[in-house]
C-alpha cells in the first residue's frame, strides 16, 4: 500500500475532507459563512486540479495545472487564516490545516521550477 504523504493524489483528496470536516463544525453566521465557502472551494480545487495535472497533455499543461494548484494552495491557508480570526475556538485546528497547505505549496512550488527547468532544456536542445 501506498504511503499517502508521497501520493499526492491521495494526499490532496484527504486535506479536501479534512477541511470538508472542519468546516461543517464551524459556527455558521454572517461572517463565518461566506469563509467557510471560500475556504472549501479552494481547498478541494487544489485536489481537483491536481487531478488534472496527471491527465495533462503536455507539460506546459502539467505546469498550467500545478500553477493552479500552487494558487489554490497559497488562497487556501488565507481562507484559513480568516477563520482563525472568525471563529477563535477553531484557530488551533485551522492553524494544523495552515500548514499542510503550507506543504502542498512548496511541494506545487517545487514541481513548477522542475517543469521550468524540464521546458528550458528541452528549448535548449537542437
Amino acid at each position: 500500500m501506498k504511503n499517502s504523504h508521497y501520493d499526492l493524489e491521495e494526499r490532496t483528496a484527504i486535506f479536501g475532507e479534512v477541511v470538508i470536516e472542519c468546516c461543517l463544525s464551524l459556527p455558521a453566521n454572517a461572517v463565518t459563512a461566506p469563509i467557510i465557502n471560500q475556504l472549501v472551494r479552494a481547498a478541494t480545487s487544489i485536489g481537483a486540479n491536481h487531478c488534472e495535472a496527471d491527465e495533462a497533455e503536455s507539460k506546459r499543461d502539467f505546469r498550467q495545472k500545478i500553477a493552479i494548484c500552487r494558487k489554490e494552495a497559497k488562497e487556501t491557508k488565507y481562507w484559513l487564516r480568516m477563520i482563525a480570526k472568525a471563529a477563535p475556538a477553531q484557530k488551533s485546528p485551522a492553524r494544523t490545516l495552515w500548514r499542510e497547505a503550507k506543504e502542498l505549496h512548496l511541494i506545487f512550488c517545487a514541481g513548477i521550477r522542475t517543469t521550468d527547468q524540464n521546458l528550458r532544456k528541452e528549448r535548449a536542445t537542437p
